[in-house]
């Protein structure tokens, strides 16, 4: 009998361009792969079949804080390893994680693990109902990871943080770079010879630092006026969503253009000069690993996740968070340093092919699960 890996996820989009070349290594060597999200649109269902995997949908609501929806994704998942027990699980994103190691734990026979991508919106600090989120998660954290056989986190101080709110226990924490990129599929491409262009790809998130990039944009625009600035992503119906009105303003005023969802960034990033991602903070932000394949300098800010990306002053530049104003000057030296364009690129694309390439990434993986 063939052994048996779940992969646990709840946003359907990720699975193939966050976990797919993961998922095909797993396949390689011996394992049937089940893949389990939230019900996906048809053209991305699609996707995730074409990994040769069987694919199961499941009640989760990413952005809900419901007891009666939770306790619906918990039953489910719960019947899935009662049903299936796969030998090995690994989950990402925080309902997957919490509900999915509380319904592993009915099945001694599977091994589960957690990555950490990042520690998200109840971490952040703020007022008492955030206080009071952070409280819950960590129990729900400390409860779900307490069999877990590792989790995996993306950069040292996620770790760290797990560790002093003693949700796991050291001996099971792990770090890796990231999700990795593909370095084959994001090639590099020479600079489009035309006005300085800015990109930021990203969920329209506040905490993306997006309203920052707005402001330093139009600090910009009064200095160079024919620099372009992109924004592309999707709505977000989480708490810190931007409404979609205020992004249509930003369009309509002519500060950026707004360029919609996509589900291959690659044109975006050739057509751009500078990535930017001003983000309050990050796992390991892929979208910065893409561009630096694609040989682009980062412009991002010095905050858990993203400082990873960036060696300051050769392939990019850090910035404080949420400060527009240090962004906006940042933005300004690359537009008044072009010749040191190629060079930083250059920069970008050795990083990401000496630390973050998804093959030495998924190497990693597949030894903490002990997976040959």
């Amino acid at each position: 009998m063939n052994r048996r890996f779940c992969l646990l996820g709840s946003f359907p989009g990720t699975v193939v361009t966050l976990r797919g070349d993961l998922t095909r290594e797993i396949m390689q060597r011996g394992y049937e792969a089940t893949v389990l999200t939230a019900a996906p649109e048809a053209n991305i269902e699609a996707d995730i079949k074409a990994l040769d995997v069987d694919f199961q949908a499941y009640h989760v609501e990413r952005n809900a804080m419901s007891v009666r929806s939770d306790l619906r994704t918990l039953l489910e998942l719960r019947r899935y390893f009662v049903d299936s027990r796969p030998d090995i699980a690994l989950a990402y994103t925080v309902k997957p994680i919490i509900w999915g190691g509380i319904a592993s734990r009915h099945v001694r026979h599977t091994r589960f693990f957690a990555m950490i991508t990042g520690i998200g919106y109840a971490f952040q600090g703020g007022g008492l109902k955030r206080r009071l989120l952070s409280m819950l998660v960590t129990r729900l954290y400390r409860y779900a990871l307490r069999r877990a056989e590792g989790v995996i986190f993306q950069n040292p101080e996620n770790r760290d943080l797990f560790i002093r709110k003693k949700i796991v226990d050291p001996q099971k924490c792990h770090v890796v770079n990231g999700s990795g990129v593909n370095t084959k599929h994001f090639k590099e491409h020479s600079f489009v010879d035309e006005e300085p262009r800015f990109l930021l790809i990203a969920r329209l998130l506040g905490e993306k630092g997006i309203r920052e990039y707005i402001a330093a944009a139009e600090i910009v625009k009064q200095v160079y006026p024919r620099t372009q600035f992109d924004l592309v992503g999707p709505e977000d119906p989480s708490t810190d969503g931007i409404p979609f009105s205020e992004v249509e303003s930003w369009h309509k005023s002519g500060v950026i253009k707004y360029r919609g969802p996509t589900s291959d960034p690659r044109p975006f990033l050739r057509e751009c000069h500078i990535y930017v991602l001003p983000s309050y903070h990050e796992g390991v932000p892929r979208t910065v690993l893409e561009a630096m394949c694609t040989g682009r300098p980062i412009l991002t800010t010095d905050v858990v996740g993203c400082r990873e990306t960036v060696i300051d002053g050769q392939n990019g530049w850090l910035v404080p968070k949420a400060d527009a104003q240090a962004l906006a000057e940042r933005m300004l030296w690359f537009i008044e340093h072009r010749e040191q364009w190629q060079a930083m690129g250059e920069a970008s694309r050795k990083l990401a092919e000496e630390r973050f390439d998804v093959v030495k990434v998924n190497e990693q993986m597949l030894k903490i699960m002990g997976i040959t």
